[in-house]
């Protein structure tokens, strides 16, 4: 059977709470079940990388006269804090979990090694990402891609928090706003849809990686989006998506 290698991207705020900072266990333990989903497939290869939105965020930290390295800075440590949250809630299902960093903690994570990375991967240790690049000025949408082109994955899936894939305008603002069911990475930079950072689609179209963006929310769509682009919205080249409308 050939496994198929994934990214999952899930923000800081899908493991917090509602009306404050913090890690809440509830939404991580939930968020690890479906993982779990995912991972029971047997066909897939599955890395994570972790935001922090959580617990801190460096835009405004800038706007209220902190300096953006500090910042930034700042939030790779707090993204460093929910991936070992999120470990220890896999590991709690019996799924062997590694975290690996960008900034060396080496007390309580690897440090980041692609070569030792993609080794965990082939044997099916479940690997998540904290710390981001390791550098001020990126997010970890951009996180995300980077580690996609270097071991070789074929998709990144954006889980979303109650928005079921990419619309031309706010769904949750405009009630006539159009859901794409499949763009082109250039119709994504075109169409300024905010989807992730620049870089971070740049990186994806430079190395052909596909994106889905689907709804975390529904129970089982995480084990879904492997396998049914139709859940949420895909995004990718333009061969691609002309066989995907065929």
């Amino acid at each position: 059977m050939s496994m198929k290698r994934v990214i999952l991207k899930l923000s800081g705020e899908a493991l917090g709470h509602e009306s404050r900072a913090g890690i809440c266990p509830e939404k991580v333990n939930k968020i690890a079940l479906e993982i779990k989903q995912l991972y029971d497939q047997n066909d897939v290869q599955i890395a994570i990388v972790v935001g922090a939105g959580n617990i801190w965020r460096g835009k405004d930290a800038e706007s209220a006269g902190m300096e953006r390295s500090s910042a930034d800075y700042m939030g790779m440590i707090a993204t460093i804090l929910n991936a070992l949250a999120l470990q220890s809630a896999i590991e709690k299902l019996g799924i062997e979990t590694r975290t690996m960093t960008s900034l060396e903690i080496p007390a309580v994570a690897e440090p980041y090694i692609r070569r030792k990375a993609s080794a965990h991967l082939d044997k099916n240790r479940l690997v998540i990402f904290g710390g981001g690049n390791g550098i001020p000025f990126f997010t970890t949408d951009t996180t995300a891609a980077l580690r996609s082109a270097e071991l070789g994955a074929e998709l990144i899936l954006m889980a979303k928090n109650g928005v079921d894939g990419v619309y031309d305008s706010d769904p949750r603002i405009n009630k006539d706003a159009k859901k794409y069911n499949v763009l082109t990475h250039q119709e994504l930079l075109d169409k300024h849809l905010n989807v992730m950072d620049l870089t971070a689609a740049t990186l994806c179209s430079e190395n052909d990686i596909d994106i889905l963006v689907f709804d975390m929310n529904v129970p089982g769509n995480f084990a879904r989006a492997v396998h049914d682009y139709s859940i949420g919205t895909l995004i990718t080249n333009k061969k691609k998506k002309e066989k995907y409308n065929a």
